[in-house]
């Protein structure tokens, strides 16, 4: 009996150990599990021309642009934004620069009605580190806060969002205009071909207040319209990696008596209108 219980142990002894044997080999065999993805992210882009809206912020000369972004599996993110720019120096003529434009943002975004339809809701802070002179009737601090509400949407290959930015501020320098917002939509179609989408794009941007026409704050702007339609047909190329390049024909019909540009800081001579149609190529990397 001593003998048979000990070939038993002994036969059960080499099925735990040929279990675990097993088990390892099918370990070895499985690959390694992916790391769990980063809650922060930067990017960093080259372009061009920044265009905001459809105006050009960096007078149709190129940009160095990056930021970064801390998201919560909460819902719950951060980040910034930044951008090299020289349309305040140009447009107020006296002595002010800001070579930077410095974006601040948080909120919230979840998908809270269906898998693929993201809800975002947030607050953006424009923040320009401005140097030099003073602000005129024509002009003041560029400095902008807005809320904004996104809803984001899949169909298949057709992905984008439309959303909603409202100023509780005066809009990027102009006088009384606070209440401005800004609708927009913006679409995706992947067309399953070598990395590359189609993006379409289409804006308003309200100006409230319309300067000039109140309280006298400046004859300049009197009976002029601010606020203008802005739209942009593209394509991105995917190549991987976080790596991208997209080309976009952008427009607009903002009046170039107010949206304009100019060729000397010192002359303050007017060379165009902000807004004309143009070419937009940009190289984003995603870390």
């Amino acid at each position: 009996m001593k003998s048979l219980h000990k070939k038993a142990l002994s036969a059960a002894a080499v099925a735990l150990l040929s279990g675990v044997a097993m088990q390892s080999a099918s370990a070895a065999d499985e690959p390694a599990a992916a790391p769990e993805p980063s809650p922060v992210t930067a990017n960093v882009t080259i372009t061009n021309d920044y265009r905001y809206r459809g105006i050009t912020q960096s007078n149709y000369q190129p940009a160095i642009q990056g930021g970064f972004d801390y998201a919560h599996e909460s819902g719950l993110y951060i980040g910034n934004w930044n951008s090299t720019i020289n349309w305040v120096s140009n447009a107020t003529n006296n002595g002010i620069k800001a070579p930077i434009e410095m974006d601040f943002y948080g909120g919230f975004k979840k998908e809270l009605i269906a898998e693929g339809f993201a809800s975002d809701f947030g607050v953006l802070q424009y923040y320009y580190n401005q140097t030099g002179g003073n602000y005129n009737l024509a002009m003041v601090n560029p400095n902008t806060t807005e809320l904004y509400a996104a809803q984001n949407f899949t169909f298949g290959p057709v992905t984008g969002f439309v959303k909603v930015n409202y100023s509780l501020t005066n809009i990027f320098g102009i006088p009384q205009s606070t209440g401005s917002y800004y609708p927009d939509l913006t679409v995706n179609y992947d067309t399953g071909m070598w990395g590359i989408s189609l993006n379409g794009h289409v804006g308003y941007q309200k100006i409230a207040g319309q300067p000039g026409s109140q309280n006298g704050v400046s004859t300049a702007y009197a009976g002029n319209t601010l606020s203008y339609t802005d739209f942009k047909l593209g394509a991105t190329k995917d190549f991987g990696g976080g790596l991208s390049l997209s080309a976009a024909y952008v427009s607009t019909n903002a009046n170039p008596a107010w949206w304009n540009t100019y060729s000397s800081t010192t002359t303050g001579t007017l060379t165009s209108s902000a807004g004309r149609p143009g070419a937009v190529v940009s190289l984003t990397k995603v870390f």
